[in-house]
């Protein structure tokens, strides 16, 4: 069973991990480099936090979570620290896969022989079928018969009223993803600049995973129609996605705060809110996940461990994404391969609150990228996602190393901090009216 611990000190977590066992702890006090009173201000958390190096599945992103423990538990909530397992990247199933595409389809390229080909197309059909699972956060059975796994971290905090049978879960994450040439800031102006019209009637991102699953895909084509030209525009695709992978690979991690310190702030005020004006008639989780850059390995924990706990039809999420960029949004939708739109309730919900608050949000907006919103939403959750964007319509400083405090848009993350509040509010007023 995966571990569970509540803030402990590094010294029993050092001695069990030696030992390789897991354990579950009751509350234990904070490390000594951690402290709980007096409770810091959540803009104070997220510089802090952002001077970490925090991978995936890493000890950094074990320290910030027990940190970001040790603030919620100093404004009351009943928290745990929740150890699950994550290969903690998703270079590497990428760069596997297209590696032996690319290798399948010059292999079929130089040989005539048909059981070349067919070998080709059995090998580059097994990769895509691979990603497809994988970018579509299935059941990622190729990372876990084949990619070593390690230790990642989500925290989990109870707020509100325990005795409610209606429960909302805030959802952000507190690791930070690695940089790469892809995610260059300039790439996503070019078409802002070159093609003013069609980017401003434009609903969703640019399908970027489509270019690491479409190698393979060509590859297995080309090979089992012997279309040469399919083939070689397939190993082409499969060998620049693998100098992607390995350029982000060999890349240190960003800070992290705009994705995604910026939504850690808002549940720990979210948090101090709820300490200082209770709540009552609805149950708050509040939860932040590790390892949501290696595709929400550690909402997939979080998941299996409590989803079959909280029933969908009592259950709502609501997920936090880079919410320290200029425009607040309700994404309308998300899938890397497939897009998926969130419940047209919980959207129009959130819309109606933020009006109701003050605050303008940008509707209209469907991510090809994910968030840790896929996982509830693929189980049956009602659940949606509010994030910003800057001009781009894109996360400011998406995973580049000026994704820092400096640049944060601070009044949009108070908004977002205002939004989930109405948010919980209005549902346990008509949670309490239902009695």
């Amino acid at each position: 069973m995966p571990a569970v611990y509540a803030s402990t000190p590094n010294l029993l977590h050092n001695a069990t991990a030696v030992l390789g066992l897991p354990w579950v702890a009751l509350y234990m006090p904070p490390p000594s480099h951690i402290t709980s009173e007096p409770v810091a201000d959540w803009r104070a958390l997220i510089h802090e936090l952002a001077a970490m190096d925090r991978p995936s599945a890493s000890d950094g992103e074990r320290q910030a979570a027990e940190l970001i423990a040790a603030r919620l538990e100093g404004y009351g909530c009943r928290v745990t620290v929740e150890q699950e397992r994550a290969h903690g990247g998703y270079w590497w199933p990428i760069g596997l896969v297209n590696v032996l595409a690319a290798g399948a389809g010059a292999l079929a390229l130089l040989s005539p022989q048909k059981r070349v080909r067919a070998l080709a197309a059995v090998l580059a059909g097994t990769g895509a079928a691979a990603l497809w699972d994988d970018l579509g956060h299935g059941r990622r059975w190729f990372r876990r018969a084949l990619l070593p796994h390690r230790a990642t971290f989500n925290v989990v905090a109870e707020a509100g009223d325990p005795a409610a049978e209606h429960t909302i879960v805030l959802i952000a994450h507190h690791d930070a993803a690695h940089s790469g040439l892809i995610f260059h800031p300039i790439l996503p102006r070019i078409p802002l600049k070159l093609m003013p019209r069609l980017h401003d009637k434009a609903g969703r991102s640019f399908p970027l995973l489509y270019t690491v699953w479409l190698g393979p895909v060509m590859v297995c084509a080309g090979s089992l129609l012997g279309i040469r030209r399919l083939l070689r525009g397939g190993v082409a695709l499969a060998t620049a996605a693998t100098a992607a992978m390995t350029d982000i690979a060999l890349r240190d991690v960003v800070p992290g705060a705009n994705d995604n310190l910026s939504a850690v702030g808002v549940l720990t005020a979210t948090a101090q809110a709820l300490q200082e004006r209770p709540l009552h008639g609805v149950r708050v989780l509040l939860i932040s996940t590790g390892s949501e850059e290696s595709f929400s390995e550690g909402m997939q924990g979080f998941g299996h461990r409590h989803f079959g706990e909280l029933d969908p039809e009592r259950t709502e999420m609501i997920c936090l994404e880079c919410l320290g960029g200029p425009t607040l949004i309700v994404v309308e939708g998300e899938g890397m391969l497939r897009m998926r739109d969130y419940p047209s309730d919980m959207r129009e919900e959130l819309d109606r609150v933020a009006a109701d608050a003050g605050i303008s949000v940008v509707r209209g907006l469907r991510t090809t990228a994910a968030t840790d919103a896929i996982i509830p939403l693929r189980a049956g959750y009602r659940v949606a996602t509010l994030a910003s964007v800057d001009e781009t319509k894109l996360p400011m400083n998406y995973h580049w190393p000026s994704d820092r405090p400096e640049a944060l848009h601070w009044t949009t993350i108070e908004q977002a901090i205002a939004v989930c509040e109405r948010f919980l509010r209005t549902r346990a007023g008509q949670s309490r009216g239902a009695d």
